[in-house]
């Protein structure tokens, strides 16, 4: 990364960002047909700083406060959603590597520009052995495991073949950092939408993991004391951005579709009553999101840097905003998708992909319905069942 953008203020990573937008559009067919971002791309977003954005600022990162964050993503994800999608995940290593005695992560994250991959779902084993951990299996969904430095995994712990119990009385698990190099890819990732993410299973056997690279997701302490690492899910904030960002870019390709495209009746696309009510439809249902994502992230943020702990309904409207961002983008997307008729039907259109986009990041776990479940039990003043509340 140049240090002129390094210097700039969070406004000039999201300037940056933005004049990302024609290498990324340029590469659209590169990115479906390759099912993975192109080096380039990569390396372009690497000198923006899009991958560091959440290194502390102790190491030399920018720290960024979450909703800019997601307008970063979402910026992204307007270009293609693949890109943002990647972004999102791509930055975790800030996040994790607070759970980390701050040389340990600092030795790993030595390039704060190392793209991150991994999973949270614990499909693998760790044996523990003197000093750390013997670590085998295969895990799903490892978005931008080709261009990563490290995928951070989770393993239940096991003591020989018996699995760990935690206090809690779940299965004790690990989050181990495991070298991207010493993974094998396996080519799974053959999707209907995000197919730029190259989301493929990815396994290992019996690789070592000193104990000072892992830790647990739901038990181990914050060793970093700034708010942006304040709670253990803060990772997942960002994830907003995609669905917003992609309904967004529906939205303007349907609007330049609109400019030129005649109907059946002669008149021009613009002047349809169905397509004018779409459009405004579309715009207020991602403003409506937006707004509620802004007004609950930022009172949570407001909270965590006033040094206060944020309620449970805080930390509820959080992961509402996540689950309704997705669910209001995604018919904002097909109100788009239909207004265009025949013309989005063809696989290069902005909207085809826009469309197979939304509806394949609305099937991720960050985005279940479940969610509204949740949250109005914890609304209602009920504790929250799930362990990332």
């Amino acid at each position: 990364m140049s240090s002129s953008t390094a210097d700039q203020p969070d406004a000039g990573l999201l300037e940056a960002v933005r004049r990302l937008d024609p290498q990324i559009r340029a590469a659209a067919a590169e990115i479906e047909a390759e099912r993975r971002l192109p080096g380039h791309l990569v390396r372009a977003m690497q000198d923006a700083g899009v991958f560091r954005m959440t290194m502390p600022r102790a190491w030399g990162g920018p720290e960024l406060d979450p909703l800019t964050q997601i307008r970063v993503v979402e910026e992204l994800s307007a270009a293609d959603g693949s890109t943002g999608w990647c972004a999102m995940i791509g930055s975790d290593g800030g996040y994790f590597s607070a759970f980390l005695e701050d040389a340990v992560g600092r030795e790993l994250y030595s390039d704060l520009d190392a793209v991150t991959a991994g999973s949270v779902r614990p499909s693998g084993r760790a044996a523990a052995v003197d000093g750390g951990y013997r670590v085998s299996g295969r895990w799903a969904f490892a978005s931008g495991c080709q261009h990563a430095a490290w995928v951070v995994t989770n393993c239940v712990v096991c003591d020989g073949d018996t699995p760990r119990q935690a206090p809690s009385g779940r299965p004790e698990t690990r989050m181990c950092f495991l070298p991207a190099r010493a993974c094998e890819v396996i080519d799974t990732w053959t999707t209907t939408g995000l197919r730029g993410t190259g989301s493929h299973d990815y396994a290992v056997r019996d690789l070592f993991v000193p104990e000072e690279r892992t830790f647990d997701l739901f038990a181990s302490p914050i060793r970093r004391a700034e708010p942006l690492y304040a709670l253990r899910w803060m990772f997942l904030l960002n994830a907003t951005g995609v669905p917003l960002g992609i309904a967004r870019g529906a939205i303007a390709a349907l609007v330049a579709l609109a400019e030129h495209k005649s109907t059946m009746a002669g008149t021009g696309l613009r002047a349809e009553p169905l397509v004018q009510a779409a459009v405004a439809r579309a715009d207020v249902l991602v403003g409506a999101a937006r707004g509620y994502v802004v007004d609950a992230v930022g009172d949570l943020w407001a909270t965590l840097q006033s040094g206060g702990q944020p309620s449970a309904v805080q930390r509820a409207r959080c992961r509402l905003g996540i689950a309704q961002a997705a669910s209001a983008c995604v018919e904002a997307v097909d109100l788009m998708y239909q207004a265009a008729g025949a013309t989005a039907l063809y696989a290069p259109h902005p909207l085809d992909r826009a469309l197979r986009d939304i509806h394949t990041l609305n099937q991720h776990v960050m985005y279940s319905p479940k969610t509204f479940q949740t949250a109005g039990s914890v609304l209602l003043g009920l504790e929250a069942a799930e362990p990332l509340w």
